[in-house]
């Protein structure tokens, strides 16, 4: 089947490499020649676990990338908008860039396609992008308008892409249920796992196929990230508590976990939620209930809770430091999450901000997202490591800000040797604490295990020492 993406972000580019992977001819498009130019040569504009071989194995023969959006739809059967939906000042989604795709495919239609819906857009999306392309002369009959969820977290999206717990296929008629269906036939029956050059994964659980309502379909997006988003502030609440009653979140949420309802994905207590959907899509599905007439206040206190869990932890590191004018602080993460470069929203970079409107010297590392919060903060504001050993030399404390794996599997002694305060405060609770105390730092988490005895004397100055044997 011949493919057209729209828009090469994260969704568009692990789509457009994906549908290419399952044998189907695909041209993905974006309005930026400069991106364009860097993926027909071959280099990759984001950090994504097996994009870069994927794009490699197709590129030039089912996988192109082009500038001309009528060029590219004119010959496809189904047309994918993944362009952004970024929010606007109001917390709606800004709709204009599908407005503007709208506008472009309603001139470039021969015989019947299938426009589809891959970005995150509040419920009655399809509606107005085909009322859209019919107002710029779009015949009815050329074109039906679908919904077709991403469920791609970064990091991991080719895997989510071929290894899906479910595909969601909102459609307006049994036509355009077929022709998507078919679109999807070769995880649906299985046989692209059989394939000798296929990407491994979980082949024990098939994907199970829900066809919806188009309406259904943008709701059902919505609402799932913001059910997320309120499952990490409702575990985020719940360290809180722990730390008032000396519970430690870590059993707590084991305990809950294990019970099937609930189960353990999203119970990691941290920083707060960010990246390029919760934070939007949170605030969208909000605005989008608030304008029918439902005050969605459940979804306030999500993003409350979100915000406060950050002024808390800025809060700990105050308390570890006792003032963080001056301190300088080894930072370790700068992405929103692990396994991927993106900075967008992220609650690492936030903080970032914060310690050094606060007058510290922050030296920070990522594996990946150094480049993309270089160009984010303020020119001169941070200096940046060539690994997270160098960036604890002389150290006041290390805080570990996003979840990398390499992280968890530091050299706790070596980070001690190198450190001038034996202090650790791991925002992600990624790191062993009895390790951590075994190589004589001083651990602080959330929701658990506050360092329980005082910096001793060699360690620290006078003040430092009072203050925390009294919190002690």
């Amino acid at each position: 089947m011949k493919i057209a993406v729209i828009g090469v972000g994260y969704v568009g580019l692990v789509s457009a490499a994906c549908f290419a992977e399952l044998g189907h001819t695909v041209v993905a498009v974006d309005n930026d020649p400069a991106k364009v130019a860097m993926l027909d040569a071959g280099h990759m504009p984001i950090h994504e676990d097996l994009l870069p071989e994927l794009v490699k194995r197709h590129h030039g023969e089912r996988l192109h990338f082009s500038s001309d959006i009528r060029e590219a739809s004119s010959d496809a059967d189904v047309i994918f908008i993944c362009v952004g939906t970024p929010p606007a000042i109001n917390g709606d989604a800004d709709m204009s860039y599908v407005e503007g795709v709208a506008r472009e495919l309603a001139a470039s239609l021969h015989g019947h396609k299938v426009v589809v819906e891959k970005s995150t857009v509040p419920v009655g999306t399809a509606e107005a992008v085909q009322r859209t392309m019919l107002l710029h002369g779009a015949s009815p009959n050329h074109f039906s308008v679908a919904s077709n969820p991403e469920f791609l977290r970064e990091g991991t999206a080719v895997s989510d892409f071929l290894f899906p717990d479910r595909i969601l296929l909102g459609v307006p008629n049994d036509r355009t249920g077929k022709l998507l269906t078919e679109l999807y036939q070769p995880i649906l029956d299985g046989s692209y796992y059989q394939r000798p050059d296929a990407i491994p994964g979980d082949t024990t659980k098939a994907a199970q196929l829900i066809v919806t309502s188009v309406k259904s379909a943008e709701l059902i997006k919505h609402a799932s990230n913001a059910f997320l988003a309120l499952k990490i502030s409702f575990i985020n609440s719940v360290a809180n508590v722990c730390e008032r009653v000396g519970a430690d979140v870590r059993e707590v949420a084991l305990g809950m976990g294990t019970d099937s309802r609930i189960g353990p994905k999203f119970l990691t207590p941290g920083i707060g939620y960010g990246g390029s959907c919760f934070p939007k899509d949170v605030l969208a599905f909000r605005s989008v209930a608030k304008q029918v007439g439902y005050d969605f206040t459940l979804l306030t206190e999500v993003m409350e809770v979100n915000e406060d869990q950050k002024e808390r932890f800025v809060a700990k590191v105050r308390e570890a430091l006792w003032t963080i004018r001056g301190k300088k602080l080894a930072v370790l993460g700068l992405a929103f999450k692990g396994g991927t470069d993106d900075v967008r929203d992220s609650p690492a970079l936030e903080l970032v901000r914060r310690f050094v409107e606060e007058g510290a010297q922050v030296t920070a590392y990522d594996p990946a997202a150094m480049s993309r919060a270089q160009a984010t903060l303020p020119p001169g504001s941070v200096t940046y490591a060539t690994d997270a050993y160098a960036a604890c030399l002389n150290a006041d404390a290390v805080l570990v800000l996003t979840e990398w794996p390499e992280f968890a599997d530091l050299d706790l002694a070596r980070v001690r040797k190198l450190l001038k305060l034996p202090i650790v405060l791991d925002g992600k609770n990624l790191l062993d604490p009895n390790k951590v105390k075994a190589a004589g730092l001083h651990y602080y988490g959330v929701g658990c295990c506050a360092s329980p005895s005082p910096l001793p004397v060699s360690s620290a100055p006078a003040p430092r020492v009072a203050v925390e044997t009294a919190a002690a």
